[in-house]
């Protein structure tokens, strides 16, 4: 019966001989719940001052720490179809070990003979090549030779018009003593013509100087003669040398214009030479790309070109590789609120996906089973998932990361910052603070 009334049954029944009022009576039940309620309250007070470590959680996974050391693909340069297999799934592979071969589809490549058609064109177009070169120096002889014959021959008219212009000048004189010697035998016979007529001279002295007279006046003529050819002679010197120097000068310019026109096909002859030298290599690289070989050490994981005689395209993906040694780290997504709290070297704690972990966020040293590392990159840019990436390493100085973990895995990570109270944590959450708000206005103050 529950004592709720002020009518008191000590006095109507002795209590005494009922053992369940003994044993009711004898309990302080209201003492020892308000002792229960004040213990509770002294342990959450206690609770409240204990150091909590301030974490940023988030979910990643596991990844090779070098880009060539994750897994990638292997791609088909040129196009094909699959003509045979050498591998398998799961098999392992060297660096250069043949994969697959292909045959061409297209069919500018079909030739068997195509790589020695082509080097002897080349062959043929070098030898073209040498050729012009060869005639370019004999029209360069020839033109040396042409230049030195004009000095020759420009030299001989030169002297020649000297030699018309001297004998000019001699038969010239000889005509002015002709045409004297024509008036002194002129006046000569008009004064024997007088005399005669005085009759002091014979008829035979008058016919003689007569003679005289006449023998001048051919003899004048004779000159004047002379000196009409050695003018003409002049003429023609001129005209000569003037027909040398032209005639020279249109020899040379023809011979100089077949030498260009010969330099000209020559060049043309040497592009051609470097255009079939280029495709004579790439023709030749081709050939070494029908056989796709592993671009490093590593195990086949996945065919995604199947079969024997499917086409493939250029740059399409044939088969998966993963690399047979790697580092590996951790790809951890935080979110842009986060990332001003992160930095290089920064201590993080790490579950990975089956290796069972006991975590208190807020007491990494009692969380068992978590593995330690460290940031080592942190993305400047945003990822596609709204999140900034972190890469993580382990920590040297904490125990070895699972020997069988593999990449792909997947893993939980938490980010330690600074250890503060929980009472100050529940604050900090209650009033939707990021973590270490605090403390960056205190490096603020402590830089003011």
């Amino acid at each position: 019966m529950l004592n709720i009334t002020k009518n008191s049954i000590k006095k109507r029944l002795e209590i005494n001989s009922y053992n369940s009022f003994l044993i009711t009576a004898k309990k302080q039940t209201g003492k020892l719940f308000l002792k229960f309620c004040a213990g509770l309250i002294l342990l959450g007070l206690i609770i409240l001052f204990i150091p909590w470590t301030q974490n940023i959680q988030a979910t990643g996974n596991v990844t090779a720490l070098r880009p060539d050391q994750r897994p990638q693909t292997i791609h088909s340069v040129i196009p094909g179809r699959i003509e045979k297999w050498f591998v398998k799934e799961g098999d392992f592979v060297k660096k250069g070990d043949t994969i697959l071969f292909i045959s061409e589809i297209k069919d500018e490549y079909f030739d068997p003979s195509l790589l020695k058609n082509t080097e002897q064109q080349l062959k043929s177009k070098e030898l073209s090549v040498t050729s012009y070169m060869e005639k370019v120096r004999a029209l360069d002889n020839q033109v040396d030779a042409m230049n030195q014959t004009r000095v020759l021959k420009l030299e001989q008219a030169e002297n020649k018009v000297k030699q018309a212009f001297l004998k000019i000048n001699s038969d010239s004189m000889d005509y002015q003593a002709s045409v004297m010697n024509y008036k002194i035998a002129k006046e000569q016979f008009e004064r024997m013509e007088q005399l005669y007529k005085d009759g002091l001279k014979s008829l035979t002295d008058l016919e003689t100087r007569k003679l005289k007279l006449q023998e001048a006046d051919a003899k004048k003529i004779s000159q004047e003669n002379k000196l009409l050819t050695s003018r003409n002679e002049k003429i023609n010197a001129l005209v000569e040398l003037s027909t040398i120097k032209t005639e020279f000068n249109d020899k040379i310019a023809k011979t100089e214009s077949e030498k260009y026109a010969t330099m000209s096909n020559m060049y043309d002859a040497e592009a051609v030479v470097t255009k079939l030298q280029n495709q004579y290599m790439n023709y030749s690289v081709r050939s070494g790309y029908y056989y796709i070989a592993a671009p490093q050490d590593g195990y086949i994981t996945k065919a995604i070109k199947t079969g024997l005689g499917e086409n493939i395209k250029e740059g399409e993906e044939i088969i998966s590789i993963m690399p047979a040694s790697y580092d590996l780290a951790i790809e951890m997504y935080v979110m842009p609120i986060d990332l001003p709290l992160i930095e290089k070297g920064q201590t993080i704690r790490i579950q990975f996906d089956g290796w069972p972990a006991v975590v208190f966020s807020g007491w990494p040293n009692t969380s068992y089973g978590t593995y330690g590392g460290k940031v080592v990159a942190i993305d400047n840019f945003i990822s596609d998932n709204g999140k900034y990436r972190l890469l993580i390493t382990a920590d040297t100085t904490d125990h070895e990361w699972p020997k069988a973990l593999r990449v792909g895995a997947g893993a939980n990570t938490m980010a330690l910052l600074k250890d503060v109270p929980i009472w100050y944590e529940l604050w900090r959450k209650i009033n939707g603070f990021p973590p270490d708000y605090y403390k960056q206005n205190e490096k603020a103050e402590n830089k003011k």
